[in-house]
């Protein structure tokens, strides 16, 4: 039983809920203290917790499901556990039917508002990944995506979402497509080769690390715009500078005809920066604030 439940731990890459979770907590607390002057409770942010394991739980195992036909003729993938036979598919089912029950839980635990926009939320969990099969855009699908954490996680504790809600979506969509286009470039020969719809694979690997700076522009940008918007003060701003480093060093480590720092950038670089950014967001509404 434990061995079967580390491999679906591997299939999902449970560990990297690291890169979503931070941005639903800066959502929950930064929307609780704009929109209704307190801090969320400890079960609003539980709820928020099994919520954010569910969906992103259920995300990873319709990737994986989806595409095992195709990660069977990548040899960078060709062992993840379904193409491997660690795992059947009707296992990965069972698992996916599980976790949307954890979201559907939670959500109905939260604020109604949650509840309505489930349907929105299953929609894109399901449907981003198929878009690469149709469109090079599909970075940006997975960005949309992955930035319901924040938006989520704001809707949920207070039932609206003005503009620094959705400012910080998109910021945290852009953040995500820009590290997913590096992360893409592995893929760059593969994808050309079977006609999969990527950034590397329309532009090529030099052009798409330009655009994944530009991309990383929108979040440097938008971080600091929240910095204005909202009641943060410099607890937030150091941390957003520091984050801002982070988004700029994973650049530099990065060279065309040098991929092998990727994961280091895509793994370590990111998940740092969602880590930052909540901890020093924490500290600057709760202890600068005195909440």
């Amino acid at each position: 039983m434990m061995r079967k439940v580390k491999i679906f731990m591997e299939m999902i890459k449970f560990e990297h809920t690291l890169f979503a979770l931070p941005f639903a907590f800066v959502g929950a607390i930064l929307g609780a203290v704009m929109e209704q002057d307190r801090l969320p409770g400890w079960g609003e942010i539980g709820w928020v917790i099994v919520a954010m394991v569910g969906a992103r739980s259920a995300a990873m195992g319709l990737n994986r499901l989806i595409d095992r036909a195709i990660d069977a003729r990548n040899p960078r993938t060709e062992q993840r556990a379904i193409p491997a036979g660690l795992l059947r598919s009707n296992e990965v089912l069972i698992f996916i039917a599980v976790s949307f029950l954890l979201l559907f839980a939670a959500s109905f635990r939260l604020d109604p508002l949650a509840v309505k926009l489930l349907p929105v939320a299953i929609f894109m969990l399901v449907f981003y990944s198929y878009t690469k099969r149709f469109t090079w855009l599909c970075h940006l699908f997975l960005g949309f995506t992955i930035a319901l954490a924040p938006l989520g996680g704001w809707v949920a504790v207070t039932g609206t979402a003005g503009w620094s809600a959705y400012l910080l979506y998109i910021s945290v969509a852009f953040w995500t497509a820009g590290f997913d286009i590096v992360y893409a470039c592995q893929d760059y020969e593969f994808d050309r080769k079977e006609g999969l719809h990527s950034i590397p694979s329309r532009f090529g690997i030099k052009r798409s690390l330009w655009l994944a700076r530009l991309f990383h522009l929108v979040p440097a940008a938008g971080f600091l715009a929240l910095f204005w918007m909202t009641e943060l003060s410099w607890g937030y701003l150091i941390g957003t500078l520091a984050a801002i480093g982070l988004l700029f060093y994973q650049h530099v480590i990065i060279k065309p005809q040098d991929l092998s720092r990727v994961n280091l950038s895509f793994f370590t670089m990111n998940g740092t920066l969602s880590v930052v950014l909540f901890a020093f967001t924490l500290f600057d509404l709760v202890v600068l604030h005195q909440w």
